[in-house]
């Protein structure tokens, strides 16, 4: 089995597996695009090896690998930063809906307080 094989596998593997996560609903579609255009661009690559020659070459790279493992590298950090942004809307999210939850136990609280006075 050839490096090529083993990569179109590999990438295929990631991509399926990234499906059939969306599709059990493990995975939202707005976090799994980014993996299925990395895992997309990776089948791509693999299949296409001279594009990645021709990329790797456009960059200024000596040797191929070199280039795969600066884009994996890149990947990961354009995948971290994703999550990034992700997890600090999520954490406004979260804060506005503990201050509406607060506006709404000091408003029963006053609801309370008026049926008990009477």
């Amino acid at each position: 089995m050839t490096i090529q094989w083993l990569a179109i596998i590999l990438a295929s593997t990631v991509f399926m597996l990234v499906i059939e996560l969306v599709r059990r609903e493990k995975l939202t579609f707005k976090y799994a695009f980014a993996w299925l255009f990395l895992a997309a661009l990776g089948v791509v690559c693999s299949v296409f090896r001279g594009l990645l020659f021709f990329l790797s070459d456009l960059c200024g790279f000596a040797l191929a690998s070199n280039f795969i493992f600066f884009a994996i590298l890149c990947g990961f950090v354009f995948l971290s930063l994703l999550m990034t942004v992700f997890l600090c809307q999520q954490n406004r999210r979260n804060d506005r809906m503990v201050q509406a939850l607060g506006l709404l136990e000091l408003e029963v609280r006053g609801l309370k307080e008026r049926v008990d006075g009477r």
